[in-house]
């Protein structure tokens, strides 16, 4: 049913309705350019190792979790005493509650997961549930055992299938008063307000993933090929251009305006105009004699 093996098997549960599921990551591992730790004299990649201190390197075998309750003291645990600890979320994603996806802070939102039925009986219940979903806006509330760890997750009708995303519990979210605090708290110039809101509106359109390209990933790629055609000597790199220096004083109101009339689009309205057939120049009616 998917490419990929899947991370987690087990039971998306609606009150006493159970259906086995499977879930697959939603992001791409290789996407990036990925980069070793070489030792320059030798050419070779650098390897880790784990140590003790005073010992030097110790094989997996003679290694095991511990918690530190004191300084420099440890309770040790074994990978079965950890495997025993009885969690119903382990094979059981129970949703508990339904909220709208709007009340969900995007701050809370951590990372994605296809989820889809795991065998051809699960796909008639997982249908109604991802449907009713739909229909009623909602988004489904529970927890899952994963890796060590209990996430909070919702889940959301995507396409055929659902969308698993883990989110942070709210002791992990850091609170903003501490990063805001020098803020003053009073409202923009409505003038100024006006021009920005106008401004927005001339830039908005529909998301469109596929016009924005990372370019830091396409310099990367060509970097490495200037590199492999020069048998790896040394590229002379040219010396970034200088930001801009600005002043801490500036006419806001003009820039906006400025902005506003420069005729600026978003990515999306300029590739529309780039695609856009030019219009023919419309032929001028041949001049009427005038009566004698």
């Amino acid at each position: 049913m998917a490419a990929s093996r899947p991370i987690w098997k087990g039971q998306l549960r609606l009150s006493l309705v159970s259906i086995n599921v499977e879930m697959f990551p939603a992001h791409k591992s290789g996407a990036t350019t990925a980069f070793n730790q070489i030792h320059k004299p030798s050419g070779k990649r650098i390897h880790y190792q784990k140590v003790v201190e005073g010992i030097g390197p110790v094989e997996a075998k003679d290694i095991r979790k511990g918690y530190q309750y004191d300084k420099g003291e440890y309770v040790l645990l074994e990978d079965e005493e950890l495997d025993a600890v009885k969690l119903e979320t382990k094979k059981t994603l129970d949703l508990v509650q339904f909220v709208d996806e709007t009340e969900i802070p995007l701050l809370y939102y951590d990372s994605p997961y296809f989820v889809a039925p795991a065998d051809d009986l699960a796909e008639d219940a997982f249908r109604v549930v991802r449907d009713a979903l739909r229909k009623s806006k909602k988004v489904g509330l529970g927890q899952l055992a994963l890796r060590g760890k209990e996430y909070l997750v919702a889940i959301k009708p995507c396409g055929k299938g659902m969308l698993l995303e883990t989110l942070h519990y709210e002791a992990e979210i850091k609170k903003a008063d501490s990063f805001f605090s020098d803020i003053p708290a009073k409202s923009a110039d409505d003038d100024l307000l006006e021009v920005a809101t106008a401004l927005i509106d001339k830039k908005t359109d529909r998301f469109d993933p596929k016009i924005f390209k990372d370019h830091y990933q396409a310099a990367l790629r060509e970097l490495i090929q200037r590199k492999l055609k020069s048998k790896g000597r040394k590229i002379e790199v040219e010396d970034d251009k200088p930001a801009r220096q600005t002043g801490n004083v500036i006419d806001l109101m003009a820039a906006l305006k400025k902005s506003l009339d420069s005729g600026a689009r978003t990515p999306a309205k300029k590739a529309a105009a780039r695609k856009a057939p030019a219009r023919k120049a419309a032929k001028k009616a041949p001049a009427r004699k005038k009566a004698s």
